[in-house]
């Protein structure tokens, strides 16, 4: 089997820490997220994916929070089934894969040309699925994607990487090309960007978080359009797979409940746009 040899670095060496912890996740005996491919891919790639030391925490919050856009996702083209589906900063996930869309669906995932050279070695070619290499935040390459469709935009594990004055510009952007649609994303508290060393993925490539958002309703006012529909954090119960975090992290997590700015920390976000 041929390997790949992966020399990424900063914020595009944290893309192996969520993959790898999609694929470790996805052997266990009852995954949150059956995840072949990215188990597959792990086996391809000649990278050390210890040097993370993920504990059971940081792997069951990167998975729940992977489930919940797969979810928001699914939910979407049931009742979009001719939308597009455009995924920002998409690294080596294989969400493509995990939702299996209709061909009537049009997927795009977008992100750094190199990062997208090696997922067209990884992952095989279907019908209505078009990978763009381009940062998020460049010209042009919006203009490949039909806009006369509804779309499902998502951007997990991205937008905190990019400045306070890229991030409403890009969005602005997005949901003013789309005629209607959804936008779902993560996000770091202002106090988040402070604890930043906390987060494994970050300390371990030397990436830097640097947007934060207090509050969900602050995009609002920036984009008019933009309508908050759904607000997920860490001690949500609704969020998947939060049974399954060792004892103490639930125990932690439910004092965290009673502390507005711990709990806060971190957001799933759900708009829409019409």
């Amino acid at each position: 089997m041929q390997t790949e040899k992966v020399q990424f670095t900063r914020e595009k060496e944290t893309l192996l820490a969520t993959l790898y912890a999609r694929a470790l996740e996805s052997q266990s005996k009852d995954p949150i997220l059956h995840d072949p491919a990215a188990e597959e891919a792990i086996r391809r790639i000649d990278y050390d994916f210890k040097r993370f030391k993920m504990s059971t925490t940081d792997l069951l919050g990167i998975v729940s929070r992977a489930k919940q856009f797969d979810l928001w996702t699914a939910e979407y083209l049931s009742s979009n089934p001719r939308a597009i589906v455009l995924y920002l900063g998409c690294g080596l996930d294989s969400r493509v894969f995990r939702i299996d869309p209709p061909a009537s669906v049009r997927w795009f995932d977008v992100d750094y040309p190199e990062v997208i050279e090696l997922r067209r070695r990884l992952f095989p070619e279907r019908a209505g699925y078009q990978m763009i290499g381009s940062a998020v935040t460049a010209p042009g390459w919006l203009e490949e994607i039909p806009a006369d469709r509804p779309a499902m935009i998502l951007a997990e594990g991205l937008l905190m990487y990019l400045s306070a004055d890229e991030v409403p510009v890009l969005l602005e952007r997005l949901v003013n090309y789309f005629p209607a649609g959804q936008l779902a994303f993560d996000s770091v508290s202002r106090l988040g960007l402070k604890m930043q060393k906390n987060n494994k993925a970050v300390s371990a490539t030397g990436a830097v978080l640097r947007w934060g958002l207090n509050d969900p309703h602050e995009l609002e006012r920036q984009i008019p359009r933009l309508k908050l529909v759904n607000v997920l954090t860490a001690v949500d119960p609704d969020l998947p797979g939060l049974n399954k975090m060792p004892g103490s992290t639930r125990m932690v997590l439910k004092i965290m409940k009673f502390i507005p700015p711990l709990k806060n920390l971190a957001h799933i976000l759900r708009y829409r746009f019409s």
